[in-house]
């Protein structure tokens, strides 16, 4: 089974000509996902990200009086905001690992040169041969490598390509959390000794409830991303997908196991880079999304 898989991807790699192949290598390197649940959950994300944006910056740090304290907590909460929104594109706009659809044809399968035991499997769904750990995703409706789920706050699977930029995510929006809280309680236990009208530019009504539902989205959104991290950091250094775990399947793989599996997913040994959402980011695939073609149910460069 190990042996047909791996004849199977260096047959996607090499041979460009095959059905559909050539569309996953080489014109889909951006894809967005047509599904009206996942885009309204992806731009609620932003919203929220950008609503604790200008409650940090207009209603808490502005209006205090000591400049570095508003200089450092500002350049650092707008750093993470940054990075977190980066993140969430690139494990939006990233293809996480989608089999080449349609390429379970006769001619195909003879070119795989398969020796008498070894067996393959066929996705019905979406036509294709299905490698070893790939799952079919009704909502991308493609089968995935190392397919863990599909998140439609992300509005994107999170699978092999993909799952680092899902990992960071989880953790900038944690930070920023935790960030947004802190702030938060500084502010009132400020405001509560001072007048409330010295603290912020806008009435003690309207910033006491902007105040409330910032700490409201960042407790459950640090309860939320604080779980994702976790489990997705526990799954990586035990090589296994959520599904997998669910599904109790029993590994015919060799396991990746810690920093093995983190350097499988993060790329290289441990570094900086590890951190940044942006490597491996180019231009020139941002400016070709303008000539995309459509293509079932994802848009793809």
């Amino acid at each position: 089974m190990q042996a047909s898989n791996h004849r199977l991807r260096d047959m996607e790699q090499h041979h460009p000509l095959l059905p559909h192949a050539g569309h996953t290598a080489s014109n889909r390197t951006l894809w967005f996902i047509q599904d009206s649940c996942g885009m309204v959950c992806a731009t609620m994300t932003w919203f929220l990200v950008l609503y604790a944006e200008f409650v940090v910056n207009f209603v808490m740090l502005l209006p205090a009086k000591s400049f570095w304290y508003t200089l450092l907590n500002g350049a650092t909460f707008n750093s993470l905001a940054v990075l977190a929104l980066a993140s969430h594109l690139r494990t939006m706009l990233t293809d996480p690992g989608a089999v080449p659809k349609g390429n379970a044809t006769k001619e195909y399968m003879e070119s795989l040169q398969l020796k008498p035991g070894e067996v393959i499997y066929k996705c019905p769904k979406c036509c294709s041969i299905k490698p070893e750990r790939a799952h079919h995703c009704s909502i991308c409706k493609r089968c995935i490598r190392k397919m863990d789920h599909h998140c439609p706050w992300v509005n994107n699977c999170v699978g092999e390509k993909n799952q680092r930029y899902f990992v960071l995510f989880t953790m900038y929006i944690s930070l920023i959390s935790a960030h947004a809280l802190g702030l938060s309680g500084m502010h009132f236990f400020t405001c509560i000794k001072a007048q409330w009208n010295e603290c912020s530019e806008f009435s003690p009504g309207v910033s006491v409830l902007l105040l409330i539902f910032l700490c409201l989205e960042a407790v459950l959104f640090l309860t939320f991303t604080t779980v994702m991290f976790g489990t997705q950091i526990h799954s990586i250094c035990n090589d296994e997908t959520e599904i997998e775990r669910l599904k109790n399947e029993k590994p015919t793989w060799e396991r990746r196991m810690r920093w093995d599996g983190m350097k499988s997913v993060f790329g290289g040994p441990p570094s900086l880079l590890w951190c940044n959402p942006f490597t491996g980011l180019r231009l020139r695939r941002l400016l070709l999304l303008t000539h995309s073609r459509r293509a079932g149910s994802e848009f793809s460069v």
